[in-house]
């Protein structure tokens, strides 16, 4: 009879239209059991509007909301589940609920939750009361989970929510009993923000509603964003009541921001269902403008195709959705379809009283056939991500309860309290369909989140097509098969400020602008950017790489010495190699005929020490050429310096010897004769040259340097001191200079063994080179500078080569009748007479003076130089010259030069009887 009375309060209620929760006691939905657990749904969408202050009452709900009603039978379906199942069966225990509707409204869900909390109403016997609420489930908005989770605080009663994802929740200090079976919307936003950097979408809008939820998702997606360099470029904030007076102007304000920013192709939205279809509503007409745009909707709308009202896809683009993990939906919508005989349910869920009058507009009773549009609808509406989420947290409770029922009686009224069943919470996991869920410390169940990709086939949209998922731990996607990390449909989806800043440029923003828009500007001379939108360019390394003006790259300079392979160096390297092969000929030609007369005139054993030095003066210009070391560049200088000062010494001592023969002071003669020591001059000469090499590489040595150019590095030799190395230069040009003085006088010597001549000439084109070679190489710098000093190496090596000894060679090979001791006795005698010719005007007054006696001055012609016989000459009667055919005594084998002064002209051989010029002959 209750029974009757209760459904009849009911139907009177509904008759207004929509129901109208006067009495929180007498819940929506209720059934009972050992242990009641509380339901908050919102199955409608808001409250009347009541501008006017008046006395406290509950105001009407308004607008029907079928996703809501939707959650409410899931919670139903699942606790009767529950019930059949063994956890509870096997206790002999069973739960019963009541739900009530939080109508989208904070203070009708306080309403709500009030008889949660309260046991009795005012003047009701203890029999009457009914149970106390160990569990809630519900809300699904944030903001009222927030509210209502304050208030079940008071008696520590656990909430479980299955939707509110608010960051705050998570603080166990101000919400100790409020757990969910959904992901933190901290782990959403880093969710959106990972999806849009993977599309490198960086410049976004955020539309979200005012309240707890909407701002806090907004926090946390702003700062996460600007962390991983999303700049958003505009947040519209829209008003939480609908009913408010600015609410239509916000949502007009929120369209015209969508259409000013052309460029933002992508909006990330966390608003609630209804506030995007009242955006859309005014959005509706700007298709062209908003076809491109892509929607990244939170899990608050992601499921709900009703925003689109009329419209289609096409109205307002893409919809990238972030749901909750699904479960298996068959045994609830099998439940759906056998809600077929209302009768049996309308008893105690006047919910499902209203869905069936607003379905069957005919107001018929009966449903009859028309039964299968109400289905449809229910099946349409039924969420898996959220019926999994309530399905979960009736799934937790009743472990909770099954394992504080194990340990006591629970059919005795009392013997459970909620703050057990809260401590119960944190405690176990329980399991669902299969697989173990837990709780973490913070009350949250992170099972990641689905990534749904709406589609509109023939008008039908789509919006479950699962397209990847989210995971939490490591913070990445697994997309399904078909799709890649830019998914297919959005690839061509652009939402940039400013484009990319391709490799060769840097970003540059202007003060104040998002760092998401800037200009593209060109890396300059010797750095470069290799990758795109670099922020600042990199150096190149600028001692062995350059780049122009815009390059993404940096390109190695070219090494650049005198090497082997260039042309140039190879003919300069022929010719060092020829001059050491003649050197070597002409020595060998030269030690083969060492007692020709020829040779002897060549200096004899000197002239084999000019050939050694030659070829170290030929072996130094090959250190010239390749990659330049520190030890090479030691070796080519002082090899140089030391076997051409021994070159020019020897060639002095000729010169000095020239001198000595055409000296016609006695007294000036006879101290050079006792100065003359050829060795010691060639040894003194050397040694000076040796200290200053020595000095020049303990002081300051060559070493090998390397100059760097824009583009190539040029390897090269740094001669260390320069002083040094113009004193080495400069004391064999003053050796050279003092042979071409010495020998410059003795020019007119016999033509056909005149060494005079040679050496002028030689010494002559060595200071005339190496005077070129001073200006050219202070001026001349690059790869090709070692090739001026070994050029003219080469010059002075081939000049005293063809001067000194091809002459000789020439005579030896092909005049070989010029190469005997008798054409050279009749060359000197013809010089001698063509002398005697020349001075006949003399007066033989002059010719019987005393300077044209005899100098005693004995030289042999075997002798290979001067002063190399010092016998006493047997003294004859008369001092007086004889006649020239009798005055040839010795011939210097050198010059050619006589041993006596006839007719002005001088010998430096000693007269004797013809005998002796016999005997001398005959050697």
């Amino acid at each position: 009879m209750g029974d009757v009375l209760h459904l009849l309060v009911i139907l009177c209620l509904l008759k207004t239209g929509n129901a109208k929760v006067g009495d929180f006691k007498a819940a929506g939905a209720t059934a009972p059991g050992n242990i009641i657990i509380g339901g908050l749904f919102p199955i409608h969408e808001g409250v009347e509007d009541s501008p006017n202050i008046s006395a406290p009452h509950a105001l009407q709900c308004v607008r029907f909301n079928t996703d809501g009603f939707t959650q409410t039978l899931a919670m139903i379906h699942a606790v009767e589940s529950a019930n059949r199942s063994p956890v509870l069966t096997t206790l002999g225990i069973s739960l019963g609920y009541r739900i009530h509707d939080s109508c989208s409204d904070v203070t009708t869900a306080l309403r709500a939750s009030a008889d949660f909390t309260q046991g009795c109403g005012g003047g009701a016997s203890t029999s009457t009361c009914p149970p106390p609420i160990m569990a809630v489930i519900g809300a699904s908005s944030s903001e009222i989970s927030i509210a209502v989770a304050r208030q079940l605080n008071l008696e520590l009663i656990p909430q479980i929510s299955y939707a509110s994802t608010a960051i705050i929740l998570s603080d166990k200090k101000r919400f100790p009993a409020f757990l969910r079976t959904v992901s933190s919307d901290l782990y959403q936003t880093r969710a959106m923000v990972q999806l849009l950097s993977d599309n490198k979408w960086t410049w976004v809008g955020v539309v979200t509603t005012d309240g707890d939820y909407g701002l806090s998702a907004l926090d946390s997606f702003v700062s996460q964003a600007t962390a991983s360099g999303i700049c958003v470029a505009f947040k519209e904030i829209l008003p939480n009541s609908l009913t408010s007076h600015d609410g239509k102007s916000a949502f007009r304000q929120a369209a015209t921001t969508l259409l000013r920013n052309p460029n933002v192709k992508v909006v990330v939205s966390f608003a609630r269902p209804i506030h995007m279809m009242y955006l859309y509503q005014e959005l509706r007409g700007w298709g062209s403008l908003l076809g491109e745009r892509v929607w990244v909707a939170s899990d608050s709308w992601s499921s709900s195709k009703e925003v689109l009202g009329e419209m289609d896809l096409l109205d307002i683009g893409h919809v990238v959705g972030f749901s909750f993990k699904r479960g298996n939906l068959a045994p609830f919508h099998h439940y759906l379809m056998n809600l077929i005989n209302i009768n049996d349910v309308i008893g105690n869920n006047s919910f499902l009283k209203e869905f069936y009058s607003l379905a069957n507009e005919s107001g018929d009773p009966g449903f009859g056939s028309s039964f299968t549009v109400p289905a449809e609808i229910l099946l349409n509406n039924s969420h898996a991500d959220v019926v999994f989420s309530v399905e979960m947290a009736v799934s937790a409770i009743v472990h909770a309860v099954a394992d504080i029922c194990s340990k006591k009686n629970c059919k005795t009224p009392g013997t459970v309290q909620p703050w057990q069943v809260a401590t119960a919470q944190f405690l176990i996991c329980f399991e669902l369909e299969g697989k173990s869920y837990c709780f973490d410390k913070k009350g949250d169940i992170n099972l990641g989140y689905d990534v749904t990709l709406w589609r509109s086939v023939r008008g039908v949209i789509n919006i479950h097509d699962v397209v990847a998922e989210y995971h939490p731990l490591n913070n990445s996607f697994s997309y399904t098969s078909g799709h890649s990390k830019n998914l297919t449909d959005l690839r061509d989806v652009v939402s940039v400020c400013s484009p990319s800043c391709e490799p060769g440029k840097f970003k540059k923003t202007a003060e104040g602008q998002h760092t998401c828009c800037y200009e593209c500007i060109n890396c300059t001379e010797n750095h470069y950017s290799n990758n795109t939108d670099m922020d600042q360019c990199l150096s190149c390394d600028t001692k062995t790489e350059w780049s122009l003006e815009g390059s993404s790259g940096c390109t190695h300079k070219t090494l650049e010495f005198f090497s082997w392979q260039d042309g140039f160096a190879v003919v300069l390297l022929v010719l060092a190699a020829l001059g050491i092969v003649l050197v070597l000929l002409v020595g060998a030609l030269f030690l083969h005929h060492h007692q020709t007369p020829v040779v002897k005139a060549a200096g004899g054993p000197f002239s084999q020490l000019i050939l050694l030095s030659l070829v170290g003066s030929f072996v130094s210009a090959v250190f010239f050429v390749g990659h330049p070391s520190s030890l090479q560049c030691k070796v080519r200088q002082v090899l140089f310096g030391l076997s051409f000062t021994l070159c020019v010494s020897c060639i002095l001592v000729k010169s000095l010897k020239i001198l000595l023969a055409f000296q016609l002071n006695p007294d000036l003669k006879d101290v050079l004769r006792r100065l003359y020591q050829p060795y010691a001059i060639i040894c003194l000469c050397v040694i000076l040259q040796v200290l200053t090499c020595t000095l020049w590489l303990v002081l300051q040595s060559p070493r090998e340097k390397a100059t760097i150019f824009t583009t190539t590095v040029l390897a090269e030799c740094d001669e260390g001191s320069q002083v040094a190395f113009g004193v080495m230069l400069g004391y064999i040009a003053v050796l050279a200079l003092v042979c071409f003085a010495c020998a410059f006088k003795g020019r007119k010597l016999p033509q056909k063994y005149n060494e005079a001549r040679f050496i002028t000439f030689s010494m002559l084109l060595y200071l005339m080179s190496w005077v070129i070679f001073v200006p050219i190489y202070v001026t001349t710098s690059g790869k090709y500078l070692p090739a001026v000093e070994m050029v003219v190496i080469l010059i002075s090596n081939y000049g005293i080569l063809s001067c000194h000894f091809f002459p000789k060679c020439y005579v030896i090979l092909f005049k070989k009748d010029h190469n005997t001791k008798s054409a050279f006795l009749k060359n000197v005698y013809e010089y001698s007479r063509k002398g005697i010719t020349d001075s006949s005007s003399v007066s033989e007054t002059s010719v019987s003076q005393t300077d044209d006696k005899c100098i005693s001055h004995p030289y042999s012609i075997s002798s290979p130089s001067f002063f190399m016989s010092t016998t006493p000459v047997e003294p004859t009667a008369p001092q007086n010259c004889w006649s020239v055919d009798q005055n040839i005594q010795s011939i210097d084998t050198a010059t050619g030069a006589m041993g006596c002064s006839v007719n002005g002209v001088f010998f430096a051989g000693q007269m004797t009887r013809p005998h002796r010029l016999r005997r001398s002959m005959s050697l």
